[in-house]
């Protein structure tokens, strides 16, 4: 069976469903497409902040030279499975040209302004479409129990002042007047105002129903298998439940679009970044804000009775088992930190792909390969955050309208 179709959308994650939703409100007709269900990939099981002040790029200076020292400990915060892998190889090299001051300086403005347009654009939703998702505006609290580490964090903290990210630096006290569940070995904290979290899974499926309500056609165990091309324009989408004839091509797959994009013969640099989370039944001496647990790299949300722990990167390709030694880390790093922590009640041990890009930042814009073909995906660890803007600039390219933020940086053809 042969459809005709507008718009095609290729990923049912909160890019792929936040797209849909703005071309919908346009009026547009648009279909989408999911080989599984609609949140069932990343979207669904990570920490849920709205980190519009996280504008430091994973491709920093000196990050690529202590992920090298973390090579060997599959425990790491930042580990990479040492293979054999062209693709690893090529990204590594461009990930390494990216390290450095000059590009971090120019990313740093784009992703606030990425961050800060979607923050408006998620209260937005809630006022005008009357979702509900868990949202909260705590603010983050960074944690740390060594001078070090929290003299590091305060470089970080005056380097983000120079763009208006505002902060505060605490002592001991401090931290406690915030957050009294914490332990003594925590020294210091730095608290970041601007940040926001919602449960995830619940804010991407609210986002699908109310496009579905719009007019977007949401079609789930739907995987492409093949497309074809005519010259510079994609002619059809093969799928398991027929073919799609559509005008444009969205992309937004995720990790997955470096492999959907081999089928059209270009190479994406998007490598999957494995992450985990594990929600637990809330204790009762849960923190009361989101933190960031610092030496560990451990991410901690209160939502409302889960609480939820999420640990950072591992470049191991499409390896889906479940690396132990991380879980081990990340409940040693838990305990580093909080009471009580101990005999917690486990509701889910989850993990994902994260689509990391080399520079950190996204790929957002068309194709300079397809004429039709829009590229929507490498936000890392900024997904949920960049969701609702991503989406309104989607809608916004193809609508042939000016964007909300600039997207020089962010095309494909910059690789």
């Amino acid at each position: 069976m042969t459809k005709q179709e507008d718009i095609l959308i290729i990923g049912g994650g909160v890019i792929g469903v936040c797209t849909a939703y703005y071309l919908a409100a346009q009026g547009q007709s648009v279909t989408l497409v999911e080989k599984d269900d609609i949140c069932a990939g990343s979207s669904y099981g990570n920490v849920g902040w709205i980190a519009n002040g996280h504008a430091i790029p994973l491709a920093a200076p000196g990050v690529l030279t202590q992920g090298l020292k973390w090579l060997l400990d599959a425990g790491s915060p930042f580990y990479i499975k040492p293979r054999l892998d062209l693709d690893l190889v090529r990204w590594l090299w461009q990930f390494q040209t990216a390290c450095n001051k000059k590009q971090m300086y120019q990313a740093i403005p784009v992703l606030l302004a990425l961050g800060q347009s979607s923050l408006a654009l998620f209260e937005e939703l809630i006022a005008s479409e009357g979702l509900e998702f868990g949202y909260e505006r705590n603010g983050l609290l960074h944690l740390f129990n060594s001078r070090h580490s929290f003299e590091k964090g305060v470089k970080e903290a005056v380097l983000l002042r120079e763009f208006g990210v505002t902060s505060v630096e605490l002592d001991r006290a401090g931290v406690l007047q915030m957050e009294p569940n914490i332990l003594p070995a925590v020294t210091n904290g730095i608290f970041y105002d601007d940040y926001a979290q919602i449960i995830p899974d619940r804010f991407v499926k609210e986002v699908a129903r109310v496009a579905e309500r719009r007019g977007a056609r949401l079609q789930t165990n739907t995987e492409v298998l093949d497309f074809e091309t005519s010259g510079p324009r994609i002619s059809a989408v093969v799928t398991t439940r027929g073919t799609f004839k559509p005008e444009q091509v969205v992309l937004a797959a995720g990790a997955w679009s470096s492999i959907l994009a081999r089928d059209l013969k270009f190479r994406l640099p998007v490598q999957p970044a494995k992450g985990y989370s594990i929600t637990v039944k809330r204790p009762s001496t849960s923190p009361n804000l989101p933190l960031s647990l610092t030496e560990y790299k451990v991410a901690v949300t209160p939502m409302g009775d889960m609480l939820r722990f999420s640990s950072t990167l591992e470049l191991a390709g499409y390896d889906f088992s479940i690396n132990q030694r991380r879980l081990a880390a990340t409940r040693q790093g838990i305990r580093a930190y909080l009471p009580g922590m101990n005999d917690l009640e486990l509701i889910e041990i989850w993990r994902g792909y994260r689509p990391a890009s080399p520079d950190g930042l996204p790929i957002i814009g068309r194709s300079n390969i397809f004429e039709n073909l829009i590229l929507a995906t490498g936000h890392g660890m900024l997904g949920i955050t960049h969701g609702p803007v991503t989406g309104q600039l989607i809608s916004q390219i193809i609508a042939n309208e000016p964007p909300a933020v600039d997207l020089t940086l962010l095309k494909a053809d910059r690789f």
